[in-house]
C-alpha cells in the first residue's frame, strides 16, 4: 500500500515539472527573439534597469544573461529580476 502511494506521488510530480517544464520552453520559443525590459533589485538596491537586444536566457543556477541595448555588453546578472517583453 506505502509503495503504491508513494509511486503515485512520485509519477504526479514528474508529470508536474514535465508541464514546466514545457511551459518554460514554449516561452522561451515565443519570446526568444524580442527585446525586454530588465529591471534587477538585490536587497533594495537596482542592479540593471534597461532594455535587452533580444534574447534574455535564464541559466540553470538562476542567473539572468542578455545584452544590454545601451552598452552592447553581454550581462550576467544574480538577482530579482522583472523581465517584460516588448510586443
Amino acid at each position: 500500500m506505502t509503495r503504491t502511494v508513494g509511486l503515485s506521488l512520485l509519477i504526479g510530480a514528474l508529470a508536474l515539472a514535465g508541464c514546466s517544464d514545457t511551459q518554460r520552453a514554449g516561452n522561451e520559443v515565443r519570446y526568444s527573439d524580442r527585446p525586454a525590459d530588465i529591471r534587477c533589485v538585490s536587497y533594495g538596491q537596482v542592479l540593471f534597469q534597461g532594455r535587452s537586444t533580444g534574447r534574455v536566457r535564464h541559466t540553470r543556477s538562476g542567473r539572468l544573461q542578455f545584452v544590454d541595448a545601451a552598452t552592447g555588453r553581454l550581462n550576467i546578472i544574480d538577482g530579482d529580476c522583472r523581465v517584460v517583453y516588448a510586443r
